[in-house]
């Protein structure tokens, strides 16, 4: 059976064959695609077992590709991929931040709680909240581009966020005081 490309410029399949920069495109995003997977899964091993599922599905189906949103289509087999395992798992499962020493993060000196924090805030968000943050805010993708990935309206999105942001802000902002009982 012969490969590659016929004189039509159609593969022996019958599919039109994707960009020679296809994979290229698929490898830039891997960086943005890893902060996802691991914003949905809430760990690093499960993000890269996703990010491994997502980037075989995108490789196996790339003739299905348009030409048109690379990463938004990707985004969107991510998302699904996450949604159909959540549905087979039935549960989640949580990874402490300190175990999670690939993911960039700045240290601060000035409050030793507020890794801690952070990772209590991020979890307590639902995961719709959580996907709409991370894809606004980490990743800046417009609010054009959440709803399209996560097939849902844009006004959806905006709320969506903005109650992420309030929820966020809210235990962040949070004191830090422990109160000491004296001694009888």
């Amino acid at each position: 059976m012969p490969h590659g490309p016929d004189r039509t410029g159609r593969d022996a399949g019958g599919a039109s064959p994707a960009p020679d920069s296809f994979e290229a495109e698929v490898l830039a995003l891997l960086p943005s695609l890893r902060r996802y997977s691991r914003s949905l899964t809430r760990s690093d091993a499960d993000g890269e077992d996703l990010l491994q599922d997502c980037v075989e599905k995108v490789l196996v189906r790339r003739s299905q590709w348009r030409g048109l949103n690379l990463r938004g289509w990707v985004l969107t087999i991510m998302t699904n991929l996450y949604r159909n395992g959540l549905r087979q798992q039935g549960g989640r499962s949580f990874v402490d931040l300190d175990n999670s020493a690939d993911l960039p993060a700045v240290e601060t000196g000035s409050d030793p709680l507020e890794r801690s924090r952070l990772e209590a805030a991020l979890n307590s968000l639902g995961e719709d909240y959580r996907a709409v943050l991370m894809l606004v805010v980490v990743e800046g993708y417009s609010y054009q581009d959440v709803a399209t990935t996560l097939d849902i309206p844009i006004g959806t999105v905006m709320s969506r966020l903005s109650r992420a942001r309030r929820k966020m802000t809210d235990l962040m902002s949070a004191e830090n005081i422990i109160t000491l009982r004296r001694p009888k």
